[in-house]
């Protein structure tokens, strides 16, 4: 008998295959049949991009979207760009990655208990997805939260994560009725809050290359958050 996949791996699968945004899937297929120089021979992924992780995972790392060339390239959140050049080796001094440098979804990379996402799947124009977007990738998020049944801390990188993650809360799925709007929240780097039902919440500046060039978010600010993470989540 076939193995079933796991109800993790069922939702990435039907992530993949989501066409709910015209704008979005012209945009990254178009960028995966111009491509850019350096990645000339690369066979970009140019689909929605799934979820990475461990599925017991106590801590939900949540991104804004991938990348053109980075995600959308190699097929895995945070890989293959300066946003996951500067995370991985974050997570990896964290205990959270068993290498400090991702390349692309065949390098061996595994997490342990961490689970990246995002709150829009598809790369957008100039990294901008629309409110429309953003209200159509939703659903993935809330469903995917549902079923990481070990989940103790959300750490939102960037405030359109922040947002989409408190849009979560007030909407219901797991946190149903935890939230009834999003009065007292507030983004800033390492505001922490802690949700009615137990659930922390992290905020951090997202580590784009606009934030880890300019000195916005350095190496010690980021590590702080994610060992912060740790702790709340009573991994040892």
């Amino acid at each position: 008998m076939p193995i079933r996949p796991s109800p993790l791996d069922a939702l990435n699968a039907r992530i993949v295959a989501c066409d709910r945004c015209t704008r979005l899937r012209e945009h990254c297929a178009e960028v995966a049949r111009v491509r850019r120089r350096a990645y000339a021979d690369w066979e970009y992924w140019g689909k929605p991009v799934p979820s990475f992780g461990d599925p017991l995972a106590r801590v939900l790392a949540l991104g804004l979207a991938p990348g053109a060339h980075g995600s959308n390239r190699t097929g895995r959140m945070f890989t293959g760009d300066g946003s996951g050049d500067f995370l991985y080796p974050v997570l990896h001094e964290a205990g959270f990655a068993s290498q400090p440098k991702a390349v692309s979804r065949d390098d061996g990379m595994q997490l342990t208990g961490l689970w990246i996402g995002a709150v829009v799947r598809c790369a957008p124009p100039a990294n901008k997805p629309t409110p429309e977007e953003q209200r159509n990738c939703a659903p993935w998020l809330d469903e995917e939260i549902s079923l990481l049944g070990n989940l103790r801390v959300v750490v939102c990188l960037g405030k359109i994560a922040f947002d989409g993650f408190l849009g979560h809360a007030v909407r219901g799925g797991k946190l149903a009725g935890q939230l009834r709007g999003r009065a007292g929240f507030s983004f800033r780097h390492g505001a922490e809050y802690a949700l009615p039902g137990g659930l922390a919440v992290i905020a951090s500046y997202h580590p784009s290359l606009q934030n880890t060039n300019t000195g916005k978010l350095t190496r010690p600010m980021f590590l702080d958050i994610f060992k912060r993470a740790r702790l709340l989540a009573d991994l040892r």
